[in-house]
């Protein structure tokens, strides 16, 4: 007897020493810059899924999920440090308009160089359209793998427009009848901020690209002429973009100010929105399916599928706004980078493309529906995001994927700033951005579009 247990002993023993060799020889990678649902399902179903299937194949991994909470200006100036530094996460959650300068500051090296021209042999990018391939690439060279695009419309609250006598399947054609049904939520409904357009430095790119942008693409053009590889810096669109926004908050007070100019200006307006409190948000379907999603949003609304729906963002005029449209709407895009400061590039795509997978984003796909990257994974039961998808989507346009881009959106930031705040009047701030951008690309790299008046 006494034999036996010194055996098993040994044998307990002998095994633990294996298990923690096993353990200590795992590689580890990680993952960085994700929050929300992702953080849920990388843990969840990433993560184990990818170690059992790297042990089985004789080379165990260890995932480690970094948890990211603060704003996306705070994320990018994160991996400025990091990259800089020669540190960060193995793979690192990114916004495809970060590329240009992250990689003219040679902080991202692409994926062949990294893992070899074998990458492009992954079997995701021939259900991928090379437009969404475009999100994590750049000047012809890949980076990472896009999660999808977005497009961007105006929620509102179906329950404040019944109360403001309105109807509930609202869709504006003009500004004018925009800015009339904001008049009237402003008239019937005290204390309710009709309309929600971003603006100011505080909001960083959402005030650019869910605010100022979509409104200019509805005065007629974009903030790049991209046929003449030209900024326009000042026209008719960029005034009457400006007049809008001094409408809107100076003039009529049709929106809170105050969101405009502080820090969590944009969550505050989220919050508002999510208690009644706000009748009509500009905002891309992350909107939907991140802050007030019920159970797991930040702000989520039990009722959402109910009172909340959406409406096309008009032209100024019929047939006035951007490529000649009725009705308009900008994409962004965000995805996944490999750091090139990884001691293990190849694990760190293999398990990029694992997550990639269409059973691995199917399983995303429960916990929130959205337009992915792959084409062979559908948006499930949920109408609002299909509606995206087949009616928004095919009015999008995406930002100029250039080195200055950030530098040029940070003038329209403050642009914008300027009329809210009441510091200076829409020519008077057309007049200022005109100088900043062309000082950051040169006399030769603007367009000046004559004014009418």
């Amino acid at each position: 007897m006494a034999m036996k247990l010194r055996f098993l002993l040994v044998c307990v023993f002998v095994f633990a020493l294996v298990g923690a060799a096993y353990a200590q020889d795992a590689i580890e990678l990680t993952i960085g810059g994700v929050s929300g649902v992702e953080v849920q399902w990388l843990n969840e179903t990433v993560k184990p899924g990818f170690e059992a299937m790297m042990a089985e194949a004789g080379t165990p991994v260890k995932v480690t999920v970094i948890e990211f909470s603060g704003s996306g200006e705070d994320l990018r100036q994160q991996y400025v440090l990091d990259l800089g530094a020669g540190a960060g996460a193995d793979i690192l959650g990114f916004d495809g308009f970060w590329l240009p300068e992250f990689v003219e500051g040679g902080l991202l090296k692409p994926v062949t160089e990294l893992v070899g021209d074998s990458a492009l042999e992954w079997e995701g990018w021939s259900v991928i359209p090379e437009g969404i391939q475009a999100i994590m690439g750049y000047d012809g060279q890949l980076y990472g793998i896009p999660r999808g695009t977005d497009g961007r419309v105006i929620w509102y609250r179906i329950d404040l427009f019944e109360q403001a006598g309105l109807p509930t399947d609202w869709q504006p054609t003009s500004w004018a009848e925009l800015l009339d049904t904001a008049r009237t939520i402003q008239a019937a409904l005290p204390g309710v901020t009709p309309l929600q357009l971003n603006a100011g430095t505080a909001m960083g790119e959402a005030s650019t690209l869910q605010g100022f942008i979509m409104a200019l693409l509805g005065a007629g053009h974009h903030v790049y002429d991209f046929e003449e590889d030209k900024w326009i810096v000042s026209s008719p669109a960029i005034l009457a973009t400006l007049e809008l926004y001094e409408t809107i908050y100076v003039t009529e007070e049709l929106g809170e100010v105050r969101w405009q100019l502080v820090r969590n200006g944009r969550d505050l307006s989220f919050e508002a929105f999510s208690k009644g409190e706000v009748a009509m948000l500009v905002e891309g379907d992350f909107f939907w399916r991140g802050p007030l999603a019920p159970g797991t949003g930040n702000y989520a609304m039990a009722n959402r599928n109910e009172v909340v729906t959406f409406a096309l963002m008009p032209a100024r005029e019929p047939g006035a706004g951007y490529r000649g449209q009725d009705f308009v709407s900008a994409s962004g895009g965000t995805g996944f980078v490999l750091n090139a400061n990884s001691d293990h590039p190849q694990l760190a795509w293999e398990l990029l493309t694992y997550m990639f997978s269409r059973d691995t984003l199917e399983a995303l796909q429960q916990l929130q529906p959205r337009i992915r990257a792959r084409v062979d994974v559908p948006i499930p039961n949920d109408p609002v995001m299909t509606r995206i998808a087949t009616e928004v989507i095919p009015l999008s346009t995406i930002r100029p994927q250039l080195p200055v881009y950030n530098q040029v959106s940070a003038q329209i930031q403050l642009m914008t700033e300027r009329i809210v705040s009441r510091e200076m009047t829409p020519m008077e701030a057309m007049q200022a951005y005109d100088a900043a951008v062309t000082e950051i690309v040169g006399e030769d790299n603007v367009i000046r579009i004559p004014l009418e008046r």
